[in-house]
């Protein structure tokens, strides 16, 4: 079917699949800001032109400089018809393999995003889908939150969906027969989805995870571990600085318990000074390598 200009007329899944963007998104994009400008076939479908195609390309290119998503959109109605879409920069152009997870959640999206995930996990191996996407996407919407182009409240509502997500698939994380790591980060210490990922990876591999999380104090961390005996200790740390005055507590850890730091604020020097390993990979990668102290 054409338009009246003579241009095709393309159903939404069609459409859907030229801007790599899903049909959830398109339509939230069409009902909350106006978009998209679909007209009706004889059988009531939604059609949409060249025209929308653009809009939704400019839509991209706005979001990848860093604008929200309304202020996105309020700028590709403004742009002319003529207008030629600016080349999407940074790290949310559609090469990246989060691009279509930062599109929904910018979006406030929170279908669209679940949506993307299912998707991917049913593509992907579980690895594959943290290392490659989910992580790369915290890194971006933390540099964004950062720069100021991503707003607090996309900040929370993101990171908040995403750990909604790896708090599912740790479900159960801590039961079996495998050896047992114990996971927290230090007193003041509040980005922990890193460490998560890490302990999803690591019972995948057959451990058992003891999570403590955000803020934990080191007496704390030390009582837990002399009453469950765990194989390893993980410490997370992003804050630079954070571990320093913790060390005289850290080496009397260290010296009960095998003892692993990891994160930005986990330096050589620190690591060697208490006695413990220094996790600096990827934390997939780290929890495909660890293997069980004997």
């Amino acid at each position: 079917m054409n338009a009246p200009s003579g241009r095709p007329l393309l159903r939404i899944g069609e459409l859907s699949r030229r801007l790599g963007v899903s049909d959830h998104v398109l339509r939230a994009w069409e009902t909350r800001y106006g978009l998209l400008q679909p007209v009706r076939s004889p059988g009531g479908f939604r059609l949409y032109s060249e025209g929308d195609e653009a809009r939704i390309r400019r839509m991209q290119a706005y979001l990848a400089e860093g604008l929200s998503a309304a202020e996105a959109a309020r700028a590709a109605l403004a742009d002319g018809p003529s207008t030629h879409p600016r080349e999407p920069a940074g790290p949310a152009s559609g090469s990246e393999p989060f691009a279509e997870l930062r599109v929904a959640l910018d979006a406030f999206d929170e279908s669209a995003g679940q949506a993307v995930l299912d998707r991917l996990l049913a593509e992907l191996s579980m690895p594959a889908v943290l290392r490659d996407v989910v992580l790369p996407y915290l890194a971006d919407l933390g540099q964004r939150w950062q720069r100021g182009t991503a707003s607090v409240a996309a900040e929370h509502f993101a990171s908040n969906l995403i750990r909604g997500r790896l708090a599912g698939l740790a479900r159960g994380w801590g039961s079996g027969h495998g050896p047992q790591a114990l996971l927290a980060c230090p007193p003041g210490e509040l980005h922990d989805m890193a460490l998560m990922i890490f302990g999803i990876a690591l019972n995948r591999n057959g451990w058992r995870i003891g999570y403590l999380g955000p803020s934990t104090p080191v007496e704390e961390l030390a009582r837990a571990a002399a009453t469950s005996h765990p194989d390893l200790v993980v410490l997370a740390a992003t804050v630079p600085g954070v571990l320093e005055p913790l060390q005289a507590e850290l080496t009397s850890l260290a010296r009960h318990v095998p003892l692993a730091l990891a994160g930005a604020g986990a330096t050589p020097q620190i690591a060697s000074a208490i006695g413990a390993r220094l996790m600096t990979r990827d934390p997939v990668t780290e929890a495909e390598q660890t293997r069980w102290p004997r």
